[in-house]
């Protein structure tokens, strides 16, 4: 996944979930927030960014930001791109060997998952999670309380029941992880809920991705603990 346009910023504050001011060439500017999660560890003042321009007079904001510095790593916060990156690593011929269908935003019942896939003979519900939280090289998620979150599981293993498989793929946007664990201590019942999940068929997955400041790409699998 590549972006055009890219530019160096520095972060100057969030005012909502969605806007922050950034300061480039020398002006404050108005920023888009493609990450609707809390990000405090990465949202600091003075921290250097990369934003996304775009000239359409019919935005409200003329930039976007995608990728934030924590000290020497660059980590990915567009929501928008776990997904993506996922597809892209599926159709590379990774977790299944024939793919014959896939359907994103798919509608069952009252749910609605990431994606409907049949492969390998097998109809298949997968829910993706973007991970942009880390300490000491331990990645998780999520970074705040997610009851959405929480019904995507619970949803995930109630399709077992009737026969499909199920699984939940978190996207860790940053390389050079050391693994990957629930963020018990900001939300213990989604960790809670993963653990039951999984030792009822469900199947958690993780990989990292290669990030620049113009592209995210995917990596390797990172090691779960549950």
């Amino acid at each position: 996944m590549v972006y055009d346009n890219i530019r160096e910023a520095k972060f100057v504050k969030r005012l909502n979930r969605f806007i922050a001011y950034i300061e480039i060439d020398g002006k404050i500017e108005i920023c888009h927030v493609k990450n609707t999660g809390r990000c405090k560890e990465l949202l600091l003042e003075g921290a250097k960014v990369f934003v996304q321009e775009n000239n359409n007079s019919n935005r409200k904001t003329k930039y976007s930001l995608i990728s934030v510095y924590k000290g020497q790593r660059l980590i990915n916060i567009d929501s928008q791109a776990p997904n993506r990156i996922f597809y892209e690593w599926l159709l590379m011929g990774n977790l299944f060997e024939n793919v014959t269908l896939i359907k994103p935003e798919y509608k069952y019942k009252s749910s609605r998952f990431d994606f409907y896939i049949e492969a390998d003979e097998k109809k298949i519900f997968l829910e993706v999670k973007g991970v942009t939280l880390e300490e000491r090289g331990v990645v998780m998620f999520p970074d705040a309380p997610t009851e959405r979150g929480l019904k995507h599981l619970n949803e995930l293993a109630a399709g077992l029941d009737e026969g499909y498989e199920a699984y939940v793929c978190f996207v860790v946007q940053m390389k050079d992880v050391l693994y990957f664990t629930p963020n018990y201590q900001t939300h213990e019942a989604f960790g809670k809920t993963l653990e039951k999940i999984n030792k009822k068929g469900v199947n958690i997955i993780a990989f990292d991705c290669h990030v620049t400041k113009n592209s995210i790409r995917s990596g390797e699998s990172v090691d779960i603990i549950l």
